[in-house]
């Protein structure tokens, strides 16, 4: 193998990995809320890139990705909201790792689907329960508010954030599915010259 060809195929990666951060970083500030779900829970679509991103290559470059948007963002606001980019990055790598695995497993547009769906579960669940114990907590502290209650707690996951990131993820879904059908050929592509030239 030779080694200029070795790092060649790393430096082509790791500028693509940049631009799909930067990239996702400008899609999270085109962010909108959504009808009847509370104003700070604004909609974006800055996991389009780290899935291309994990599809393409594996799931940990997904979460690169991720890692690199919100770094980008925080820097660009100045860390006014610490917690809502962890928050953010959480929801995005619980959403991206299981459409990326099943992806890898099978290859197809049915296990994309499949990936989907299971990501915006593990998503909406996962995000529930971390939201409950650390990031409404964190937040209130963090902004100076009193301690949330339990019941304050359970009924702002129940009736906002368990919902939100369950319509996140299908909304998410039915937007990348007919643009990864379009992407496939480009994907496929990419990922046969990275391989054989690693």
């Amino acid at each position: 193998m030779n080694p200029y060809t070795g790092q060649s195929s790393k430096l082509l990666k790791l500028i693509i990995l940049s631009l799909f951060g930067s990239i996702s970083m400008i899609l999270m500030l085109l962010n909108f809320p959504l009808p009847m779900l509370p104003q700070y829970l604004k909609i974006d679509f800055s996991e389009v890139p780290a899935l291309v991103a994990a599809i393409l290559f594996t799931p940990a470059a997904g979460i690169i990705v991720e890692g690199l948007k919100n770094t980008l963002y925080l820097i660009y606001t100045g860390a006014a909201d610490p917690v809502g980019v962890v928050s953010n990055f959480m929801a995005g790598v619980l959403f991206i790792v299981p459409v990326s695995m099943f992806y890898h497993k099978f290859k197809n547009v049915k296990s994309l689907v499949s990936g989907l769906i299971t990501g915006s579960v593990i998503m909406a669940i996962g995000m529930s329960v971390l939201n409950y114990f650390l990031f409404l907590p964190a937040y209130s502290w963090f902004m100076g508010w009193e301690t949330m209650s339990d019941q304050v707690k359970w009924l702002t996951v129940v009736g906002a954030i368990l919902p939100f990131n369950a319509l996140k993820g299908v909304i998410v879904g039915i937007l990348f599915i007919p643009l990864f059908i379009k992407l496939k050929p480009w994907i496929e592509q990419k990922r046969i010259k990275t391989s054989s030239a690693a």
